[in-house]
């Protein structure tokens, strides 16, 4: 369904550093940084770029939005928790742990990053 997912950046050396420990816990490489400055992330199928706002202005999060990133287990989860949160990110909402839901136990973890995104790691628990 989706090709690839952008989030703005007011700063994008601080985002490297955030995303490339982020990512890095679920097993991804480094990014690729293209000749806009963008930062790129290929990991299982799926593509996550990091920009600063083509219009100039300055980047905000989403109200309401949240990206989510699917993991292989509780401990890969936690591992991307402490990878956020020890790289500018916040812990928002619930510490991490199960969360019963439609679609069965979900062991989830929230932060968001130093731009204010709300992102999600999600790991299947049932």
């Amino acid at each position: 369904m989706f090709s690839h997912i952008m989030v703005g950046s007011n700063d994008i050396d601080r985002s490297k550093k955030f995303y490339d420990a982020l990512l890095g816990a679920l097993g991804a490489k480094e990014a690729m940084v293209d000749d806009k400055n963008r930062l790129i992330y290929m990991h299982n199928n799926g593509l996550f770029l990091v920009s600063q706002p083509i219009d100039g202005k300055p980047a905000t999060a989403a109200n309401g939005g949240t990206i989510g990133f699917a993991c292989e287990s509780q401990e890969q989860v936690d591992a991307w928790h402490a990878a956020g949160c020890a790289n500018g990110g916040k812990s928002i909402e619930d510490p991490p742990g199960i969360r019963e839901s439609g679609f069965g136990p979900l062991y989830l973890a929230y932060v968001r990053d130093p731009d204010g995104n709300k992102l999600c790691a999600m790991y299947r628990a049932g």
